[in-house]
C-alpha cells in the first residue's frame, strides 16, 4: 500500500524486494514499509459499519427462542446483533457486543462471572431480576443494572412476573483482544442472597447525600449503585430541558455515573440518556469511541456518515468510531429519548478521545446520501 507523499510509505515492488519478503516471512518477520500505511491511517478507519436492528424484526426470534432452548442448557439465551463487519469477534459495534436476552416467567439462569463488564437493559416484563454478589435488583421495564467484571451475577424471572427482554451490553471483544477474559459457573449454580433487596441503589442513589463510613471502604473501580431506575433519570432530563439548552449534538444528554467519582459506572463501559426535545434536529460530530444505542421513548432518525436511520421505540442501533452523526425527533409534541452505553472511558482514560464538529454545511448537518 503505497502512498506519494512525503514521509509516507512509498516502495515500489522490484524482484530482488520480492524475494527479500518471501525471506522474511519465512522467518515470521516482515518489511514494516510493507504495512505501515494500512496499519497507521490518517484518520481511523472502524471495520465496523453503522447499523440498525428494528425491532419489528427481532421480536419474532426473541419470542421463538424459549421454545427452542431452555436457560439452563443455553447459559444465556440471547439473539446477538452482529455486525457485518465484526462477525470474526461477534461484536456490535467497534469492542463492544449486544443481545437481547429472554426468559419466561420462573426461569433463572445459573450463576457466573467473567472479566467483561457488562450491563442490562431492560425491554419489557414484569418480575424480572438480577442478583449481583448477593444483592437481589428487581428490574422494570427501562431501569438498567451493572454487572461488574469479575462479579458473581445470575438472572431470572419471579414466578408471578411475565416474559422479561433485556439488552445485553457487554465488553467482551474488548476483554478478548487483550487476551484478558476468564469464565466461571459459580459452584452451587445460583448465590445465596445476603443482602437487602434492592440496597445499593437506597444506599446510594441520595445524590448529594452519601453514606460516609460506605464512602471510606469503597476502593472497587466500578459505582456502588448496581441499579438505575429509568424515572428517575428520565425526571432529571425532564428537569434540566426546562432551564438548560443541552448539548448541539445530542440534545439535553446525562450520564450515568459513579456516585463516588462522578466518573463512569464502570472502567470500561459508560451510559448515557438523551432527550431530544419535540422536533428537534441535533448538528452533527465525530469523534473516537463506539456507542450502541436504544431508542427508549418517541420516534426519530439519526444521520450516520450521510446515511439515514428511522427509528422508534426499542430499535438498536449502532454509531462506528469517527463516524459522523445527528439525530433528530420527528414529533413536534412529544420529546424522543434514546440510552446508549459506549467504550468512551476507555478512550479518554487512554488519552486517545478526539471529537469534532462536522463543518461542511452552514447549519451543521450533513447531506443525506440514503435513507
Amino acid at each position: 500500500m503505497r502512498e506519494d507523499v512525503p514521509g509516507r510509505a512509498n516502495v515500489a515492488d522490484t524482484p530482488e524486494l520480492a524475494a527479500y519478503y518471501d525471506a522474511l516471512a519465512a522467518r515470521e518477520m516482515g518489511a514494516l514499509w510493507t504495512v505501515a500505511n494500512e496499519i497507521e491511517p490518517w484518520f481511523p478507519k472502524p471495520k465496523s459499519v453503522p447499523m440498525i436492528w428494528r425491532w419489528a424484526d427481532v421480536r419474532p426470534f426473541v419470542d421463538r427462542a424459549p421454545s427452542l432452548v431452555r436457560p439452563e442448557d443455553a447459559g444465556r439465551r440471547v439473539v446477538m446483533l452482529v455486525n457485518p463487519g465484526r462477525r470474526d469477534i461477534s461484536a456490535a459495534v467497534g469492542l463492544l457486543y449486544t443481545g437481547v436476552q429472554v426468559m419466561d416467567a420462573g426461569e433463572c439462569a445459573s450463576a457466573h462471572r467473567h472479566m467483561a463488564s457488562a450491563l442490562r437493559f431492560i425491554m419489557e416484563g414484569t418480575g424480572a431480576y438480577t442478583i449481583v454478589e448477593g444483592e437481589r435488583m428487581t428490574l422494570g421495564a427501562r431501569d438498567f443494572v451493572l454487572t461488574p467484571n469479575g462479579t458473581w451475577h445470575e438472572h431470572g424471572v419471579a414466578e408471578d412476573g411475565s416474559r422479561s427482554i433485556w439488552q445485553d451490553g457487554l465488553d467482551i471483544p474488548m476483554i478478548n483482544a487483550l487476551d484478558a477474559n476468564f469464565y466461571a459457573v459459580h459452584p452451587d449454580l445460583q448465590q445465596v442472597e445476603t443482602r437487602p433487596v434492592d440496597s445499593s441503589a437506597a444506599l446510594w442513589s441520595g445524590g448529594i447525600i452519601q453514606p460516609t463510613e460506605l464512602r471510606r471502604n469503597w476502593h472497587k473501580p466500578w459505582s456502588p449503585v448496581l441499579k438505575y431506575a429509568f424515572e428517575p433519570a428520565y425526571d432529571a432530563l425532564v428537569k434540566a430541558s426546562k432551564i438548560h439548552e443541552g448539548s448541539p449534538y445530542d440534545g439535553v444528554i446525562m450520564e450515568y455515573v459513579n456516585p463516588l467519582t462522578g466518573g463512569p459506572v464502570m472502567p470500561t463501559i459508560g451510559a448515557s440518556l438523551q432527550m431530544l426535545r419535540p422536533g428537534q434536529h441535533t448538528r452533527a460530530h465525530r469523534h473516537t469511541g463506539s456507542i450502541v444505542y436504544q431508542a427508549t421513548k418517541g420516534r426519530g432518525f439519526s444521520v450516520i456518515d450521510g446515511h439515514r436511520y428511522d427509528w422508534s421505540e426499542k430499535d438498536i442501533f449502532v454509531v462506528p468510531s469517527w463516524s459522523v452523526h445527528e439525530h433528530a425527533n420527528l414529533s413536534e409534541t412529544e420529546d424522543a429519548c434514546l440510552f446508549s452505553f459506549n467504550d468512551l472511558p476507555v478512550m479518554r482514560a487512554l488519552g486517545i478521545y478526539h471529537e469534532e464538529a462536522f463543518t461542511g454545511t452552514p447549519d451543521g448537518r450533513q447531506p443525506l446520501i440514503t435513507a
